[in-house]
């Protein structure tokens, strides 16, 4: 089995900034694309921003250019720099992973999530 744990959520006035973290652990082969998602409240859940194994990255127009994701493939960690954080940016963000075990094969994985909250 695959776990995600996410951290670095909290609660930052607008125009703040976080670090969300999500490190994957388990008896994996290997990580394929890494992503981040949120949820609002009432909303469905959205893709933030996405990362390959590569390197390339996705991210949703909303955050372009105030967001950055990266990976440490070491440490099979990615994470997701949050800056000029909006009211509008509030919700639980999930890290997600396509991971491949022994066990399972070739499977997408989510984390717990972990809460942003954005004052104005």
């Amino acid at each position: 089995q695959v776990q995600l744990v996410e951290s670095g959520g909290g609660l930052v006035q607008a125009g703040g900034s976080l670090r969300l973290s999500c490190a994957a652990s388990g008896s994996i082969l290997s990580i394929n694309g890494m992503g981040w998602y949120r949820q609002a409240p009432g909303k469905q859940r959205e893709l933030v921003a996405f990362i390959t194994s590569g390197g390339i990255t996705n991210y949703a127009t909303s955050v372009k250019g105030r967001f950055t994701i990266s990976r440490d493939n070491a440490k099979n960690t990615v994470y997701l720099q949050m800056n000029s954080l909006k009211p509008e940016d509030t919700a639980v963000y999930y890290c997600n992973a396509g991971a491949v075990t022994v066990v399972a094969g070739s499977r997408a994985y989510w984390g717990q999530g972990t809460q942003v909250t954005v004052s104005s």
